[in-house]
């Protein structure tokens, strides 16, 4: 037996969570552990956090991971945890505040720190954060409250635009997200987005191509891959459903085509301006429109990217020739020692 399998990092898998994207954590989860699994010097322990924040493992008993860096069971036998894996995607994942958790236990994690987890989650602030790093993005209106004076300004925004998207603030990339081109339709869509957010978006309708890249640390390097693109059907656009459904009829190119250099330099400048100026840490996936006059607008940065059998992110970062296992592994390494 080697002395790295003999002492191996005890590492610590959360997924699941209360939001409405528990169940694509737990499918980002298990292509985690698969990968994972492949390395001896990793001991993983996995555990699914419910609805109301409590560990439970695969036997179905409650957990919990106490400020000695332990990871104690009903009993009151405990494991040490090394390394957090959050994969997690909405609250309190992608949200920063498992993150704020983990920093005041002293514990390792992958992924973004809890402030810049905040701001991209939140629709708004990043693209408060978007213009202050003089990155184009689409042209908006926010809402801050569910009132008949706010409600006017969707209005005259859904005049001048044609079609808008209405977009809770602070879900995840695709959850409270609707596309509208009548008054009627947008007054319903506002009152929706207003259930799942205090903050709402409008933002311009635009004829686009949705192109993304993998933004992610590799060897003390920050990589940033060329472009992929998605295509959804043309009776829709790329819904939380046709993201993750196994169904789903959206298309996905690990490289986008047609694309020239001024345009790909474009984007790896602005992919390489968020990651540094929004003090990202080991992973991003970074998602651009491209509209038909030409014109590029970062849309969202997404810190916590899905990765299940048809997520881009993982397909991407293989494409870019690297194994995932390997770069997992490797950061892990590098924070516990």
């Amino acid at each position: 037996m080697t002395n790295e399998s003999a002492n191996p990092i005890n590492v610590l898998l959360i997924c699941g969570g209360g939001s409405s994207e528990h169940d694509v954590s737990l499918r980002t989860a298990d292509f985690i552990q698969q990968e994972l699994a492949k390395s001896p010097a990793l001991k993983l322990t996995r555990v699914t956090m419910d609805a109301d924040g409590r560990f439970i493992d695969a036997d179905g008993q409650l957990r919990e991971l106490r400020s000695d860096k332990l990871l104690y069971n009903a009993g009151g036998s405990a494991q040490p945890v090394d390394y957090v894996i959050p994969a997690i995607h909405g609250y309190p994942g992608e949200t920063g505040d498992l993150q704020s958790q983990l920093e005041i236990l002293g514990l390792p994690y992958y992924g973004c720190g809890p402030e810049a987890s905040k701001n991209c989650f939140n629709k708004v602030t990043t693209k408060l954060w978007l213009t202050a790093l003089g990155i184009d993005n689409t042209p908006y209106q926010f809402l801050c409250a569910e009132t008949p004076e706010e409600f006017a300004k969707a209005q005259d925004a859904l005049s001048e635009w044609g079609s808008v998207f209405v977009k809770a603030s602070n879900q995840g990339s695709s959850v409270g997200c609707y596309q509208v081109s009548t008054p009627e339709a947008l007054n319903e869509a506002l009152k929706d987005a207003f259930k799942l957010s205090p903050y709402v978006l409008v933002e311009k309708c635009l004829n686009v191509r949705e192109l993304e890249v993998a933004s992610y640390e590799y060897q003390g390097e920050l990589v940033v891959t060329p472009p992929g693109e998605v295509r959804a059907p043309s009776d829709t656009f790329y819904s939380y459903d046709e993201k993750y459904a196994e169904d789903s009829r959206a298309e996905t190119f690990v490289e986008a085509e047609g694309l020239s250099e001024g345009q790909l330099n474009w984007i790896r400048e602005a992919s390489r301006r968020a990651f540094v100026g929004l003090q990202l840490k080991d992973l991003s996936r970074i998602d651009f429109f491209l509209t038909d006059e030409g014109e590029i607008y970062l849309n969202e940065v997404n810190t916590f990217p899905g990765m299940t059998s048809i997520s881009m992110f993982p397909k991407m970062l293989k494409n870019q020739g690297h194994d995932f296992s390997e770069y997992l592994a490797a950061l892990i390494q590098a924070a516990v020692h």
